[in-house]
C-alpha cells in the first residue's frame, strides 16, 4: 500500500476543530511563488498549481520511468498548501529561495475580501527522498512531457518550528472567525501570534473545493507562534 502522508502524520494534517499547538520539523516541498487573486479563471494561482502537480506526479511516478531515486518507495502525493501574507512582498535572494518561505507581514487588518493584494507560495510537500537533483529531473520531465513550462517550480526547504493550527470548516472568507478562536486560546496558554516576514499564515486544504460545497471545506490553518 502507497504510504500516505495524511495517515502516517496524522498530527499535521487532521487536526481537531480545536485550536492545539504542534511542533512542526523541517519540510521539502515543491513550491512556485506568486501575487494576485487566487480565484481568476486561468491567472496566475491556478497555473501555478498546474505546474505544482505536474512537477509532484512526475516525482511520483518515476518509478515506471528509466530514472531511479534512491530510496523511493511509493506513496501518495500529499495536499495543496498555501503561505498567504498582504503587504510588500518580501525580497528573497536566490540562496535563501532553497531553504525558506518568502514572508508574511501581520494577519491582524488582512482584507479578505481584497484578494488583488495577496502573496502566495503555494507548495505540494516531498517524500524525504527526494534530492535537488531528482527535482530538477522531474521540472524538466515535467516541461517536456505535460507541455507545461515547468521553470518557476522550486525545491523549498521550510522549517516551521512551533506553531498553532486548527481545522478551518467553512469558505476561506469565513476564516477570520477561526483565527480569533486561535488568538483567544493564544492568550490563555500563554503564547502570542509570532506571523512576519520569515514566519507566515499557513493552509492545507483537505477538501477538493471542485467537489465539495464551501461550507464543508476542510481547511488547516497553521500560524507560527512563541511563548510571551
Amino acid at each position: 500500500m502507497a504510504f500516505d502522508f495524511k495517515k502516517e502524520y496524522k498530527e499535521f494534517y487532521m487536526p481537531k476543530n480545536k485550536p492545539e499547538i504542534v511542533k512542526i520539523p523541517p519540510m521539502n516541498y515543491v513550491a512556485v511563488r506568486g501575487k494576485g487573486n487566487p480565484n481568476v479563471e486561468g491567472g496566475d494561482y491556478q497555473q501555478a498549481i498546474s505546474i505544482l502537480y505536474a512537477v509532484a506526479y512526475t516525482l511520483k511516478m518515476s518509478y515506471k520511468t528509466d530514472y531511479k531515486i534512491e530510496g523511493f518507495f511509493e506513496y501518495v502525493v500529499p495536499p495543496l498548501e498555501g503561505f498567504w501574507w498582504q503587504g510588500e512582498q518580501h525580497p528573497v535572494d536566490a540562496e535563501m529561495r532553497t531553504d525558506r518561505a518568502g514572508r508574511r507581514e501581520n494577519i491582524k487588518g488582512i482584507d479578505y475580501s481584497n484578494k488583488d493584494t495577496f502573496n502566495w507560495i503555494s507548495v505540494i510537500r516531498l517524500p524525504d527522498f527526494i534530492t535537488e537533483k531528482d527535482f530538477a529531473w522531474a521540472v524538466q520531465t515535467a516541461t517536456e512531457k505535460k507541455k507545461i513550462d515547468c521553470s518557476l517550480a522550486e525545491f523549498l526547504t521550510i522549517d516551521e518550528g512551533l506553531c498553532v493550527q486548527i481545522m478551518h470548516q467553512g469558505s476561506f472568507d469565513s476564516e477570520p472567525a477561526t483565527v480569533a478562536l486561535m488568538e483567544a486560546f493564544l492568550k490563555e496558554q500563554g503564547y502570542e501570534n509570532d506571523i512576519n516576514k520569515q514566519r507566515l499564515h499557513h493552509e492545507i486544504y483537505m477538501s477538493d473545493a471542485r467537489k465539495v460545497a464551501p461550507e464543508k471545506w476542510r481547511t488547516v490553518i497553521r500560524h507560527p507562534i512563541k511563548k510571551v
